[in-house]
């Protein structure tokens, strides 16, 4: 009898303590039912990542004393050399940079291109405007130590309409000073397709014909572990993203790392520290077990975060909203684009994300003026780490389409509990009326 009692598993009655109506929770729960083949799916992919990663960290013969931590210069940090040589193994790449003293991915990406170009240099991205805080880094927008102030010009070539790559301007656009080529692997705040991993690939040998000593960066955030393969096993000189992404597996406090070629990655050791000094320093200062631990995780972390994303296209599709990429296409990256309409939908969304966090469930959050946008942005981020988008998130600028973007996720239960949040907090503001959910449910199931 007790038995009984302690396996009696009422779902319902728990998800109402979150405020869930029983009818959000049956039409979620109808969704989720013709999703099952899709995520198992997304369960072979981490598998098959997870292996990978575990197979790196056995070759290059990680052990406990790989997770004690250094102070001071950091010299001979066994830790940090053989994580890097993991990195290195994972992404099949010559060399790795993976520090703690790398604060973000803006900061990732700014090392890399920084160490990597010369006054006079100029640097193309052939799938339009990147990532907001970029556009400071280039010189877009004005900044003090842009690559503008440094001699170092930018072109853009924008993608076609239907989001595929415009071979001739790009052909046009390459000339003798063109010495980096960057691209952008997820959307940002653009409703565009994210690339997959096979797109960049055609993408870099067509412009290796063009100049084959182009070096080709690919801005990897958000897209880690989605697939089996990652930019590096199709010709990217090097992938850089965020440790608070991904790769952390939501357990690295902090960091970021630059996978590739061997003088690219030494250019930026030595823009990171100092010239001379390079790798040789540069202390773990006690965040080994975190990184080494949040990389053996990202696999199944990134499944999770995929699978709510898949989630929350096929509920937000269904009830009209434009969602990109849609309900049924394969998936590049973690984020998952909604277009409301209107700022009272972006604002009701992330505020229904942040009620469902472990942390600071409580606050409301609201848009500001954040640094390195040029629009009022919100973000829900109740997190372990603070802006770790790894974790439930949600964030979008507060200008037209008025499109919000969610992602992470560290369980498939909590980004699960995200999404039918966001869509009850819709729901209780009147942005949604729970009539057209019925409706919607009825023609559903018939």
């Amino acid at each position: 009898m007790e038995d009984n009692i302690s396996n009696n598993i009422n779902l319902k009655e728990q998800y109402s303590q979150f405020g869930i109506s029983v009818q959000v929770l049956d039409f979620c729960t109808g969704i989720l039912d013709t999703l099952k083949e899709r995520f198992q799916k997304i369960d072979e992919i981490a598998e098959y990542n997870q292996l990978k990663v575990i197979h790196a960290m056995q070759e290059c013969r990680v052990s406990e004393a790989c997770l004690l931590g250094t102070t001071g210069y950091g010299y001979n940090d066994l830790g940090r050399d053989t994580l890097e040589k993991v990195y290195a193994k994972v992404f099949h790449t010559e060399d790795a940079l993976v520090r703690p003293q790398i604060t973000c991915g803006t900061h990732a990406l700014a090392l890399a291109l920084m160490s990597n170009l010369r006054p006079g240099d100029e640097l193309l991205s052939p799938v339009g405007k990147p990532y907001d805080t970029l556009e400071e880094v280039i010189g877009i927008r004005e900044s003090k130590g842009s690559l503008k102030e440094y001699g170092i010009t930018y072109r853009q070539v924008d993608l076609l309409d239907d989001g595929s790559f415009d071979y001739e301007a790009i052909r046009a656009a390459v000339n003798e000073k063109t010495k980096l080529v960057t691209i952008q692997r997820s959307k940002g705040y653009q409703t565009r397709p994210t690339l997959s991993v096979a797109a960049i690939g055609e993408l870099i040998s067509f412009i290796k014909k063009i100049k084959p000593d182009i070096i080709c960066m690919v801005d990897n955030c958000y897209g880690e572990f989605v697939e089996t393969i990652e930019p590096s096993d199709v010709g990217a000189d090097m992938v850089v993203g965020s440790l608070i992404k991904n790769p952390g597996g939501g357990l690295a406090p902090i960091g970021g790392y630059i996978a590739g070629r061997k003088d690219c990655v030494e250019n930026a050791a030595y823009r990171l520290t100092s010239p001379g000094l390079g790798k040789e320093v540069g202390a773990s200062l006690g965040v080994m077990t975190s990184f080494y631990q949040g990389l053996f995780l990202a696999p199944t972390v990134t499944a999770s975060a995929l699978k709510g994303a898949i989630f929350a296209a096929n509920i937000y599709e269904k009830l009209g909203f434009p969602v990109i990429p849609n309900s049924t296409e394969d998936r590049h990256d973690i984020i998952q684009a909604v277009t409301f309409g209107t700022p009272e939908g972006v604002i009701a969304f992330c505020q229904g994300i942040q009620a469902a966090a472990s942390v600071d469930s409580h606050v409301t959050p609201e848009p500001w003026d954040m640094p390195g946008y040029d629009s009022q942005v919100i973000m829900a981020a109740g997190a372990f780490v603070s802006g770790s988008s790894i974790e439930l998130s949600a964030d979008g600028p507060i200008a037209p389409p008025y499109a919000v973007y969610f992602q992470g996720g560290l369980t498939w239960p909590h980004a699960k509990l995200g999404i039918m949040k966001s869509l009850q907090n819709l729901i209780d503001r009147g942005i949604i009326s729970e009539l057209k959910i019925n409706s919607v449910q009825i023609l559903t199931n018939s």
